[in-house]
């Protein structure tokens, strides 16, 4: 009995880093904030690239508390999306190709709350979220910011979220 033959690497590469910025666009105010993300399998790491505009003391300089509360939330949805669409991604169920239309909506927050820890610094950031707990209903997201060192936690973060109703078809 012989299985069917693997996809080569790449196209499996090219699909993931095709959903995740599909899903990425789908949120635009990320843009404007110059957050990306960095995909290593199915972990994922947001980047807030340093700009101007993100200052809200210049006289230090530190981030705005308001850049930072929004990175971390968003940090926290993509990553709750793509821990969502995930097994629908490796099993060929999502339709190709993948656009802001056709990956599932984005979950809903019901509550985000932000422990500043220190300063933000005027340089690059950096976040992780863990997904806590994931159900039909409801989602509870733990995210934490740094800048230079890992370790050094300048922000965190506990969202909790209304997931998006998922047809019939995509729930087996």
């Amino acid at each position: 009995m012989s299985r069917p033959r693997p996809e080569p690497v790449q196209v499996v590469k090219r699909r993931r880093d095709a959903a995740l910025t599909a899903l990425f666009e789908s949120v635009p105010y990320a843009r404007f904030m110059g957050i990306s993300f960095d995909r290593r399998g199915d972990e994922l790491t947001g980047i807030m690239a340093y700009a101007d505009h993100l200052i809200g003391n210049p006289a230090l300089p530190a981030l705005h508390g308001g850049a930072t509360a929004a990175f971390l939330e968003v940090t926290a949805i993509v990553t709750l999306s793509w821990a969502t669409i995930w097994d629908d991604l490796e099993r060929g169920r999502l339709s190709e190709p993948l656009t802001a239309d056709t990956l599932p909506r984005l979950p809903k927050t019901i509550g985000f709350t932000v422990d500043y820890l220190r300063a933000g610094l005027p340089r690059d950031a950096y976040a992780r979220a863990r997904v806590n707990r994931s159900g039909r209903r409801y989602a509870s997201v733990h995210v934490e910011g740094w800048q230079d060192n890992r370790d050094r936690l300048f922000a965190q973060a506990t969202g909790h979220f209304l997931m998006p109703d998922r047809p019939a078809a995509e729930r087996s």
